[in-house]
């Protein structure tokens, strides 16, 4: 199984005819994802061949059209990539909900907090789930990939990762390539975003085939601190995390999550001493955190086994 994202999901790029649009659906299609359509509403009605081998939409192009609506009135799409300039990613988002697209994932960075606000709470009251903004996506390796994420780095396997960071997602990725993962959700640093830690722990505990979750933070915030809460009266599989910023300066806004970090609220390590507290496993570095990971799978082989 995935969460949220599957084999049968049949996605739709808005943005698609944009430098970033071409270059990611290219990726994306040739990572076996069902892309049935962009939308460009000055491009409506033109197909675009991206030539990927074997792909039976290739034969005709993949089709541009006006809308979201009409995008999937046509092909029954019900995820959308947006890859949009800020200045147009709220409209571009609401129009995906009113579509009725199920799963919106928002690449697009430098939105405005208040359009982030605006569209996440809009998208939330018609049913839709956004993933992002400023994220890589999300990829269920083998079956989809929506997104940014490198295809090619890791397969499908039994760990579902929820990261903050997209280049921490990749590395973490890359580490556990030999294990694999059920689904990789890069939900953004941004202050505010359309899908949490605490969902993707929900998705992941309810998922038959996801057994073991990892779960990356940075500083700043609470959003780790009440993941732990949630993991402590929720989540029964082993989760192992890693909070990145431990070397960051008090008082300091750091990178693109915004994170100001004042005495100990937000720090990495206020954040990694709740999770220890629950009992989450916590590695110092990436590396340590991938160690942790495959011991906990070796121990649990071999209570299996004994």
């Amino acid at each position: 199984m995935a969460v949220y994202l599957t084999k049968e999901s049949k996605v739709l790029v808005q943005g698609m005819t944009g430098g970033e649009g071409m270059k990611h659906t290219r990726r994306m299609l040739a990572a076996g994802t069902n892309v049935v359509g962009g939308v460009n509403p000055r491009k409506a009605g033109r197909t675009v061949d991206f030539g990927i081998p074997g792909r039976v939409s290739d034969l005709a192009g993949i089709p541009v059209f006006g809308s979201v609506h009409e995008g999937r009135e046509a092909t029954g799409a019900d995820v959308s990539v947006v890859f949009v300039p800020p200045a147009f990613a709220k409209a571009a988002v609401m129009e995906a909900a009113d579509a009725g697209i199920g799963l919106a994932v928002v690449i697009t960075e430098g939105i405005p907090v208040h359009d982030s606000v605006a569209f996440t709470s809009y998208a939330r009251r018609r049913g839709t789930r956004i993933i992002g903004p400023n994220c890589p996506g999300l990829i269920s390796p083998g079956q989809s990939n929506a997104g940014i994420i490198p295809a090619d780095i890791a397969g499908p396997g039994r760990i579902g990762l929820v990261s903050k960071s997209g280049t921490l997602t990749y590395q973490l990725m890359y580490e556990l390539r030999d294990i694999g993962f059920s689904t990789c959700v890069g939900i953004g640093g941004d202050p505010v975003v359309g899908t949490t830690h605490i969902d993707c722990l929900t998705a992941f505990e309810a998922d038959p085939d996801t057994e073991l979750i990892v779960m990356i933070g940075e500083i700043g915030g609470d959003a780790e601190e009440r993941a732990a809460a949630y993991i402590r009266d929720h989540v029964t599989k082993p989760v192992v995390g890693y909070v990145a910023g431990f070397t960051a300066p008090e008082g300091r806004t750091m990178g693109h999550a915004g994170a100001i970090v004042s005495g100990s609220s937000g720090t990495a390590q206020a954040k990694k001493e709740a999770l220890e507290g629950v009992g989450v496993k916590v590695g110092d570095t990436p590396t340590e955190t991938a160690r942790l990971v495959l011991t906990l799978l070796e121990a649990e082989r071999d209570v299996t086994h004994s």
